[in-house]
């Protein structure tokens, strides 16, 4: 699927997958994830070839939103999400490609908080549209659909590895990022050999698994095995998320950046939301969830 939902290493085990060991010892393409908001998709549309923004609703199987005109947003959207696309229609450089950013703010300041992080620059930004692009889409025109396919979500997405140039108009948000291979083959070994002892979870056990994991993220609680009793909630699967949670962590540790921006959350500096780690095995989110995603909970629970 193209826009697949990126998930934490450890939560992938939890239904007996564990590619992701594979995946936690082998070289790959590192990028800084950016806490803006809301995602943006635009580009050239492979069946009209016209220049379009959109939402992640550009994917949709039946509600499609693809902006080519400010007529189509103001039709589409309201509020601030729609303020935002008209400027990025306006604003974004015409390209053949289709990319995907998240929306980080408007020029004339150089401090900005799209979500939970807050990010401050060096100097004003000039520029109009902030966006850090992060995927890119292709497509096979001979593998379109029909007039009822979505085209858009036959594409496939994979990690952008060049840089955008920045315009007068937008600041495109990309650093060069590197981690340093650490020696984690051993606890890879150990994970292996402790998955021989566990009963996975199915898909709907995994969920409420997953669910009460981030509860107790949410809640600031330690998490141990042996909070976790029964058939779903096993301490010996729990067990083995916290030594892949683990691993992740030594290997984040590593993790730099050459941005020149700096990153705060609760006023304290930090690396930004984390890391997306894509190699030969996937993609996987390097974020430290007792600190970034606990906050990211609590900012957006419901009122």
């Amino acid at each position: 699927m193209l826009n697949t939902h990126i998930e934490h290493p450890e939560d992938t085990i939890l239904t007996g997958d564990l590619s992701v060991l594979d995946a936690l010892k082998t070289e790959g393409h590192l990028s800084l994830k950016i806490d803006g908001s809301p995602a943006i998709i635009w580009g050239t549309h492979p069946k009209t070839k016209k220049f379009f923004v959109g939402t992640k609703s550009v994917f949709n199987k039946k509600l499609i939103k693809v902006n080519y005109t400010h007529n189509d947003i103001d039709n589409n959207h309201k509020g601030h999400v729609g303020i935002i696309l008209h400027s990025c229609l306006s604003n974004l450089p015409r390209t053949d490609n289709i990319y995907q950013g998240d929306f980080v703010g408007f020029g004339g300041d150089n401090v900005f908080r799209p979500n939970t992080i807050t990010y401050v620059f060096p100097e004003i930004i000039e520029q109009t549209v902030l966006i850090a692009p992060h995927t890119r889409y292709f497509y096979d025109v001979d593998m379109i659909g029909g007039e009822e396919v979505n085209p858009l979500r036959e594409c496939v997405a994979l990690p952008l590895l060049h840089r955008l140039t920045d315009t007068p108009e937008v600041k495109f948000i990309q650093s060069n990022s590197t981690y340093t291979i650490v020696s984690v083959e051993e606890k890879i070994k150990f994970a292996r050999q402790m998955a021989q002892m566990v009963d996975f979870a199915k898909g709907s056990e995994a969920h409420l698994l997953k669910k009460r994991l981030n509860n107790c993220i949410k809640t600031g609680r330690s998490i141990t095995s042996d909070m976790f009793t029964g058939k779903i909630f096993n301490s010996k699967l729990v067990g083995l998320w916290l030594l892949v949670k683990d691993i992740k962590e030594e290997i984040l540790s590593t993790c730099e950046n050459d941005s020149d921006m700096k990153a705060y959350l609760l006023d304290k500096e930090c690396d930004g939301e984390g890391y997306v780690l894509t190699n030969v095995v996937g993609s996987y989110k390097f974020v430290y969830r007792d600190q970034f995603s606990r906050q990211n909970f609590l900012t957006h629970q419901p009122e």
